[in-house]
């Protein structure tokens, strides 16, 4: 609320209430020393207007925070609804508990990807850091895996569990968790050096990770994904859509890292090239 003093309209009162804010002059108040105050506040002080929000976080915008909340809300009871009806299938022997423990560790998954983003890298913390949106044929892929692990254990349940031994199912889970971890931590240590989106130019800041995860894994957030995308399958049950992963990722993360080690060479030359002469990417014929 705005008020008037002598005619002149006053700005803003600042908080005086600590006694650094507080006015040194002794004597008695008047209009000059309360201008003078103000004005030593308004250079130190910065007093963000009302409603000047970035754009971007309104909704629509590419960091809205409705976007934002109502995914996170959707992802978690997606992984809760998916993780509760897996163990109540298992618990009952019905081979059915594959498709909601997919939905699960892909909920899980998708979370993680914006929250580690937000937690340690939060320049980039944009809506499209959950990477719900990630292409059609990732979209694709999914869903078919979804579908092929409700069919054979619906329909084919027997020749599944022929094929697929508890040993197996372990294998299975152990490979999406150190997947998991390993990518997750992986984003955390890199901080601000991590991007979704291969950089084909420096920016300002941009240093070489050498230590952690990835003095033993020279990208280890893709090393994470490619195990953890096979985990789920094998987890699954899924003999087609294991072979499709597969051959999938490793050419994308073939292709890719290429790529980006072309840059990363560019950018920091032989720093780049001893490093990457002591460490391996841990996937198969990709050196």
């Amino acid at each position: 609320m705005s008020s008037h003093q002598n005619g002149t309209p006053s700005s803003p009162r600042p908080d005086i209430s600590l006694p650094e804010n507080r006015p040194r002059e002794n004597g008695k108040r008047t209009a000059e020393l309360d201008a003078k105050f103000r004005a030593n506040v308004s250079s130190n002080f910065s007093v963000r207007p009302p409603n000047t929000l970035p754009r971007a976080f309104y909704p629509g915008g590419d960091r809205a925070l409705s976007g934002i909340a109502l995914r996170a809300f959707l992802l978690g009871s997606g992984a809760v609804l998916g993780a509760v009806l897996a163990v109540v299938l298992a618990y009952y022997d019905s081979r059915l508990w594959r498709p909601p423990f997919f939905l699960a560790a892909l909920c899980i998954f998708h979370f993680l990807e914006f929250w580690t983003t937000a937690e340690y890298n939060t320049p980039n913390a944009y809506i499209a850091a959950f990477l719900l949106t990630n292409g059609s044929r990732y979209r694709q892929a999914h869903t078919f895996a979804f579908f092929e692990s409700f069919i054979t254990s619906y329909f084919f349940g027997e020749w599944q569990a022929r094929i697929q031994p508890p040993w197996l199912i372990a294998l299975g889970f152990a490979m999406i968790l150190v997947g998991q971890i390993v990518r997750t931590f992986a984003m955390v240590q890199a901080g601000t050096n991590f991007n979704h989106l291969v950089q084909s130019r420096k920016n300002e800041g941009h240093e070489l990770v050498t230590t952690g995860w990835y003095s033993i894994f020279r990208h280890p957030s893709y090393f994470g994904f490619f195990w953890w995308g096979l985990g789920t399958q094998v987890a699954l049950g899924n003999v087609v859509s294991f072979a499709a992963y597969s051959a999938i990722l490793w050419y994308f993360f073939k292709k890719r890292i290429r790529h980006e080690e072309k840059h990363l060479i560019e950018f920091f030359g032989d720093d780049y090239r001893a490093y990457k002469a002591r460490t391996r990417v841990w996937i198969p014929f990709i050196w």
